[in-house]
């Protein structure tokens, strides 16, 4: 924290007047120059710059290109379950999101319908399972999209937040077609509260993609942008990032093994290797336990929270991002506790 305010200090102090008033809509020059580079390091992302638009957060970013890519009455493919908001912001342009199961390998690209114009996935880091698309899966994807000449948005949303070396294909690299939209953040490696976000798009998309952030905000604030610029040009970020896969990693251990051990009887883990949640599987309605728990004040959620329309809870997602280390024995616990005594059918 001290590393950051010290960067936003000296980009105010030092930033021409007329910087600090209006810049470009497609964001600070030097952040769009260092995103690229870091997507071509971390991501083997085939970018420069001028692919780069900054947003305000992830969420931004799927708003702008369903602004520019939907008319209303347009069908939507999300995963189901998924994460909700994007659903929520194609529904709001009114479009029809249409939630298409997820299996271990991925959305299942044989139930999407035909009609549908967009798909909004996750495929690194399904949310809420865990689990990444195999590239089969993505093969079949992008062939859909393409007999369907339809358009496919990619939400990495935590890539940088993996815990193994293997390397993920995101689906932006296995498309020569200029298909696919790439979208991620900075909430989850750096701050939520910092709104940085960015997207990728083909060239034939940019000029609306521009017009369209320029009308929704004029610009993402540029003392923050020219922070995060600073911040990722002299090897802050990845110092940052090695301490966070360092403090997550011991989280993320110590979850798995406190699970398996405590409710190796009740829930069966989804492999993940990536994020700050851990989610498991269950053969039962698990919303007893997860009302019991949020009225002991441990907030607990279902992956009925996170399915359209909402159903009965066959599973739970255990978020450790803002839980330190040594609260999490304790607090599963106490969840271990309350299911044996109110959790149970």
């Amino acid at each position: 924290m001290g590393t950051w305010q010290r960067l936003i200090t000296e980009q105010l102090t030092t930033m021409p007047l007329q910087r600090l008033i209006y810049d470009d809509p497609r964001g600070h020059a030097d952040l769009r120059t260092e995103i690229a580079a870091l997507l071509r390091r971390s991501r083997d992302l085939r970018v420069t710059a001028a692919d780069v638009l900054v947003t305000n957060g992830s969420q931004q970013a799927v708003h702008l290109a369903a602004r520019v890519l939907l008319r209303p009455g347009d069908r939507v493919a999300v995963e189901n379950p998924g994460y909700p908001p994007p659903r929520q912001i194609f529904a709001s342009l009114g479009a029809d999101p249409v939630g298409v199961r997820v299996d271990s390998e991925g959305l299942v690209v044989d139930e999407i319908p035909d009609d549908c114009r967009l798909v909004y996935v996750t495929p690194s880091h399904q949310f809420p399972l865990g689990t990444p698309m195999s590239t089969r899966r993505k093969l079949d994807l992008l062939a859909w999209a393409r007999r369907r000449g339809a358009a496919i948005v990619e939400d990495d949303y935590d890539t940088e937040l993996k815990f193994t070396d293997r390397p993920l294909e995101p689906l932006h690299n296995l498309c020569p077609d200029d298909q696919v939209v790439y979208v991620s953040s900075f909430s989850k490696v750096l701050l939520p509260m910092l709104r940085l976000g960015f997207l990728v798009a083909p060239a034939a998309l940019r000029p609306a993609l521009a017009t369209a952030k320029y009308l929704t905000d004029v610009g993402t604030p540029i003392a923050e942008q020219a922070a995060l610029a600073r911040f990722l040009s002299v090897g802050e970020f990845a110092n940052h990032k090695r301490t966070l896969h360092s403090e997550y990693g011991a989280r993320r251990e110590l979850l798995i093994e406190v699970l398996a051990r405590d409710f190796g009887d009740v829930l069966t883990l989804v492999p993940s290797e990536a994020g700050l949640h851990v989610t498991a599987r269950a053969e039962q309605d698990m919303w007893p336990l997860v009302r019991a728990a949020r009225r002991a004040g441990i907030w607990l959620y279902s992956l009925g929270d996170f399915t359209d329309p909402p159903n009965s809870a066959d599973g739970l997602l255990f978020g450790y991002g803002a839980v330190p280390v040594d609260a999490i024995e304790p607090g599963l616990r106490k969840l271990r506790e309350i299911y044996d005594r109110k959790g149970r059918k």
